[in-house]
C-alpha cells in the first residue's frame, strides 16, 4: 500500500525520530533556484549551516574552504531545488481521502455503484459509510447521481459521498431519512437541496445543504486525526512538497499541528487558514490573535478562510449572469455583502489576513468589494496583512485591475484549469471563459500570483501543477497549443508561482521558497530540470530526496 510505503521510508530516513539539523556542504548538484527578484540562479554547491539556513551557494571550490567540518552531502549529479509550496491545500482530508472510499478514478455511475457496494461489504460493522471524489462530468452522466441509485449500493446504512470538489454531496435515502431531510425541508441559507420534477429531494445536497447530513457524520477521533496527518505528510514530503498552505484549519487540527510542532514532530511546515465559519474558534482566535510561528518555521495560524460561494461544478458558484448550461440559475453567494464583510472586518481587525474562497464572478466581485471595504476601514494596515482571494476562478474581465490596485493576492490552482475545460466553458459561455484560468491576464494586470492544487479536490503533485501551468493541456497533451493556452505560465513564472509567490502569500519570503543566502535550507534532489525538460517530462519527476531545514525527510533510491 502506498501510505505504509511512505511512512515507512519516512520513518526509515528519521531512524525512528527526530534528526538534529548540521552543517552542511551539498556538493556535485545541478543546482537552480530563483533570486528575490525572480531571475534564474545556477550553482553546484551549496552550504548549509548547523541553524537549517542557507549560508552560501555557488562553485565548489569556492564554498569548500568555509565549510570546516561539515558534513558532505554527494548530490550524485542530481538536480537541487527549493521544496515546492502548495499555496491551497486540505492537510487532513487528503490523510481522511486516502483512508476511506475514493471515487475519483470511477469512470461512470455503474462502476462507482460498484465501488460502494464493495466498500459497505468489507465493512459490515460501519456505522456510516462515507467518502467523496465521484464526478458526474466525468461520467457523462448530464445530471447528478440519486438516493435511489445509491440505495442499489447499500440501503440499510446511512452513505453520504462527498462531490470532487468538496461542494457537493450525494446521500442515499437512509441518510436523508436520518437528517429529517423531506419535500417540506426549505433550502438553506447558501444551499440547496437538488429535487426532482415532483419536488421530492433527489440524494444531492449542494453548498450549505451539505450541513443537513454532515452535522450527523461521526467525527474522527483524536487518533484518526493523527493518523490523516500522518498519511498526509508522508505523501506531501515524497512529492518534494516541503511547506503547505491548510485551507480551512479545524479547531482539532489546530490542537494537532500546534502539539506536533512543539514537541518537534512536523516534518512538513503548515501555514494555517482558520476555519472562519467556526465562530467558537474564532472568537478564541480573536482574542488570542495570529501564530506566526510554532515549532521553528514548521506551523503558523495567521490566516482564516471565508467562502462567498460554492464551486462551478455543481453550478453552486455565484455568477453574475445565469449560468450558460443552466439559464435557470446563477449559482450561490453563501451570505450578503454586509455579513461577509463584517466577518472580514472583525478577523483582519484582530491581525489576520483574509482569505476568501471565490469562484464565480459574482463572488470575486463580491470579495473585491469587502477588502476595498477592509482598506477604507483600516488603512495601509489591511493591505500589509496580504488579503488571498482563494481560486479567482471566474472573474469579470472589468474586475481583473482591482486585485494589483487593491494589493489581493490571486490564489490559484493551476490543475483546476485542466480539469474543469470539459465543463468550464459550457458553464459561462465563450465571453466570460475569458476571464476565467486567466493567470496571465492577472499577472498583467499586476496582480500577485500564488499557486496551489486544492488537494484532495485535485491530486497534490506539484509535478502536474507545474505541467498544467505551462500546457494547460492533459496528461495525453490535449487539446493542442493548450485551453485558452495564451494565459499558461512560463516555466520561470510557474516555478516562481509554487516557491517565490507561494512563500510570499504565507509572509514568509525571507525564510521559504528561495535557496539564497538566509533562507531555511528547504530542498529536492530530482531527477530533472523543471525549468530545462520537455513539458510533458515534468509529469514524470521523481523526488529522489527531500530535505526541510537541512534534515532529511524523505528518500528513496533512483
Amino acid at each position: 500500500m502506498r501510505i505504509a510505503s511512505l511512512l515507512a521510508a519516512a520513518l526509515l530516513t528519521l531512524g525512528g525520530g527526530a534528526v538534529s539539523a548540521q552543517a552542511l556542504l551539498v556538493h556535485n548538484a545541478r543546482g537552480l533556484t530563483l533570486d528575490e527578484q525572480g531571475r534564474v540562479v545556477r550553482f553546484d554547491a551549496m552550504r548549509v549551516g548547523a541553524d537549517g539556513r542557507v549560508l552560501a551557494i555557488g562553485r565548489l571550490a569556492a564554498l569548500q574552504a568555509q565549510a570546516g567540518d561539515a558534513r558532505r552531502v554527494d548530490a550524485g549529479g542530481r538536480v537541487l531545488m527549493p521544496g515546492l509550496i502548495d499555496a491551497h491545500g486540505h492537510l487532513l482530508a487528503l490523510g481522511e481521502a486516502r483512508r476511506s472510499l475514493q471515487l475519483r478514478d470511477t469512470a461512470d455511475l455503474p462502476a462507482a455503484l460498484a465501488a460502494v457496494r464493495a466498500y459497505a461489504a468489507a465493512r459490515p460493522q460501519a456505522a456510516w459509510l462515507t467518502g467523496g471524489g465521484w464526478n458526474q462530468a466525468v461520467w457523462k452522466l448530464g445530471r447528478f447521481p440519486t438516493a435511489a441509485e445509491l440505495d442499489t449500493a447499500e440501503a440499510g446504512r446511512p452513505v453520504y459521498l462527498s462531490r470532487v470538489d468538496g461542494h457537493a454531496g450525494w446521500a442515499n435515502s437512509r441518510a436523508l431519512q436520518l437528517a429529517g431531510i423531506t419535500r417540506d425541508t426549505p433550502d438553506p441559507a447558501g444551499g440547496r437541496i437538488e429535487r426532482d420534477a415532483q419536488g421530492e429531494p433527489t440524494g444531492v445536497l449542494v453548498d450549505g445543504a451539505t450541513a443537513l447530513v454532515e452535522r450527523l457524520v461521526p467525527a474522527n477521533d483524536p487518533a484518526e486525526l493523527g493518523a490523516n496527518l500522518d498519511a498526509a505528510e508522508a505523501e506531501l514530503l515524497s512529492l518534494g512538497i516541503t511547506t503547505m498552505h491548510d485551507a480551512g484549519t479545524s479547531a482539532a487540527a489546530d490542537r494537532l499541528l500546534r502539539e506536533r510542532a512543539g514537541a518537534g514532530r512536523l516534518r512538513l511546515r503548515v501555514y494555517g487558514m482558520a476555519q472562519g465559519s467556526d465562530e467558537a474558534f474564532m472568537a478564541r482566535l480573536r482574542a488570542e490573535g495570529p501564530l506566526a510561528d510554532a515549532g521553528d518555521g514548521h506551523y503558523a495560524l495567521r490566516a482564516v478562510k471565508l467562502f462567498a460561494d460554492g464551486a462551478l461544478g455543481s453550478r453552486g458558484a455565484a455568477l453574475l449572469a445565469p449560468y450558460s448550461d443552466a439559464p435557470s440559475s446563477r449559482g450561490l453567494l453563501f451570505q450578503p455583502d454586509a455579513a461577509l464583510q463584517a466577518q472580514m472586518l472583525a478577523a483582519a481587525r484582530a491581525g489576520f489576513q483574509v482569505n476568501v474562497h471565490a469562484i464565480g464572478d459574482a463572488a470575486n466581485r463580491q470579495a473585491l468589494a469587502g477588502f476595498e471595504a477592509l482598506a477604507r476601514e483600516l488603512g495601509p494596515g489591511s493591505t500589509a496583512l496580504r488579503h488571498r482571494i482563494e481560486h479567482a476562478q471566474v472573474i469579470a474581465l472589468s474586475d481583473l485591475p482591482r486585485f494589483a490596485r487593491d494589493g489581493v493576492i490571486a490564489s490559484v490552482q493551476p490543475t483546476h484549469a485542466t480539469s474543469d475545460m470539459n465543463m468550464a466553458e459550457a458553464r459561462v459561455g465563450p465571453l466570460r471563459i475569458r476571464g476565467a484560468y486567466a493567470w496571465q491576464r492577472l499577472r498583467q494586470s499586476g496582480a500577485r500570483l500564488a499557486c496551489g492544487s486544492d488537494f484532495p479536490v485535485e491530486e497534490p503533485n506539484p509535478w502536474a501543477g507545474l505541467y498544467a501551468a505551462v500546457t494547460r493541456q492533459d496528461a495525453q497533451g490535449h487539446p493542442p497549443g493548450g485551453w485558452h493556452g495564451a494565459q499558461a505560465l512560463s516555466r520561470v513564472q510557474a516555478l516562481d508561482c509554487f516557491t517565490r509567490a507561494a512563500a510570499w502569500a504565507g509572509h514568509a519570503e525571507r525564510d521559504l521558497g528561495l535557496l539564497t543566502p538566509g533562507h531555511r535550507a528547504d530542498f529536492l534532489l530530482v531527477d530533472r530540470d523543471p525549468l530545462l525538460s520537455p513539458p510533458a517530462a515534468l509529469l514524470q519527476t521523481r523526488v529522489l530526496q527531500t530535505w526541510v531545514g537541512g534534515r532529511l525527510v524523505f528518500s528513496q533510491q533512483p
